[in-house]
């Protein structure tokens, strides 16, 4: 006789690191990251740039903010 039993296991839970510290340590590396590129494009501004430089850089930082922790 054979007993044919479907036993599913159950949805592992996200580990409480996951839920709460990791996504506010990825949002404080972000920032950072982002706000300190940003602030480094403009220490030394090249004539002729305006604000070009300074776009560019934040554009660049936070595409590769999103590329970096965009799975989080």
């Amino acid at each position: 006789e054979k007993m044919d039993i479907d036993i599913k296991p159950e949805p592992l839970q996200p580990h409480w690191y996951e839920c709460y510290v990791q996504p506010c340590v990825a949002e404080l590396l972000g920032s950072t990251l982002f706000i300190f590129i940003g602030c480094l494009s403009v220490v030394e501004d090249v004539e002729g740039t305006g604000r070009l430089q300074p776009a560019l850089a934040h554009g660049l930082a936070l595409g590769l903010t999103i590329a970096i922790l965009g799975g989080i």
